[in-house]
């Protein structure tokens, strides 16, 4: 018991830095893809990453861990899965096409709220008022950002929510499949599914891709691959109440990122909602780490 706490200790700080890593890498993979939007269409954007991604991930299971982690005993959830993450990242991807990268990064952290309400329903969980208090926190939040019936109002503001919407129930989803099954399996069917779904409607919606494009595309591919695979290594190297609140670095990226490229300088509306919902998903964090009833 000693010797797995002392390397549980000398293991987090380690943790910190995968996890603020694969953030990193995930917000450029956001910043390139909104460069992107300007020339090409999101589904496109969706097919040509995944084209690029899945090779790339299966190559990395063959080498590491050998043909059998290719196979899977939930094809059908995978499919399920793979539809939600098609969706959810053509509707994050629209929404960077209207509004600014910070924006729309708060308006995602919004997942943990869906999460904590659909466990209930889906997993059938018990969430005490505690919790509910923090998932109504979280929606004032988003409602501060949005100001729906504002002058400021868009619609598109309300794509992010929805790619939390289904980003929290494909992480919901997780929870049935065998946890035997290994990150990296999952990794590639959460790629390959969405590359089929998107294939039809990319070709219908074709742009030539200019040649000094490729590079961009191969960007977000490797960029994607590396946060997903650096976030879940964190999450395995040590308990999620420690690790998940830096997932909200996110926004400090996203933030730096939008100033400097696009001059993007968020609203007082915007830090005032971000902060509401991040003071809301740590509170839920740190109520699931506790295990107990509230």
């Amino acid at each position: 018991m000693r010797s797995a706490a002392v390397l549980n200790a000398r293991e987090t700080p380690l943790a910190i830095l995968t996890i603020c890593a694969g953030v990193a890498f995930l917000v450029a993979n956001d910043a390139v893809a909104k460069l992107l939007t300007d020339r090409y269409a999101p589904i496109q954007i969706v097919f040509l990453r995944n084209l690029i991604a899945v090779p790339i991930i299966a190559a990395v299971i063959m080498l590491a861990f050998g043909k059998a982690t290719l196979h899977t005993n939930h094809l059908r959830l995978h499919a399920l899965r793979g539809a939600l993450m098609v969706v959810g990242a053509w509707l994050y991807f629209t929404a960077l096409m209207y509004m600014p990268l910070a924006e729309a990064t708060a308006l995602v952290f919004s997942a943990p709220i869906f999460i904590t309400a659909l466990s209930v329903p889906l997993l059938g969980e018990h969430v005490g008022w505690r919790r509910w208090g923090a998932v109504l926190l979280g929606f004032v939040g988003v409602l501060v950002i949005v100001r729906p019936g504002s002058a400021a109002f868009q619609l598109a503001a309300l794509l992010p929510v929805g790619t939390a919407l289904c980003y929290a129930i494909f992480m919901i989803s997780a929870r049935w499949i065998d946890r035997a099954e290994r990150l990296w399996t999952m990794m590639l069917f959460a790629m390959l599914f969405p590359l089929l779904y998107s294939a039809p409607f990319a070709v219908a919606n074709w742009t030539p891709v200019q040649a000094g494009d490729m590079a961009l595309f191969v960007a977000i591919a490797v960029f994607g691959s590396l946060g997903l695979a650096l976030i879940g290594q964190a999450f395995r190297m040590a308990p999620a109440a420690i690790v998940a609140p830096f997932d909200y670095t996110a926004l400090i990226w996203a933030t730096g990122l939008g100033w400097l490229i696009w001059g993007d300088i968020p609203m007082l509306w915007t830090i005032l909602g971000a902060a509401i919902i991040v003071s809301s998903g740590i509170i839920i964090i740190l109520r699931e780490a506790k295990q107990t009833p509230s």
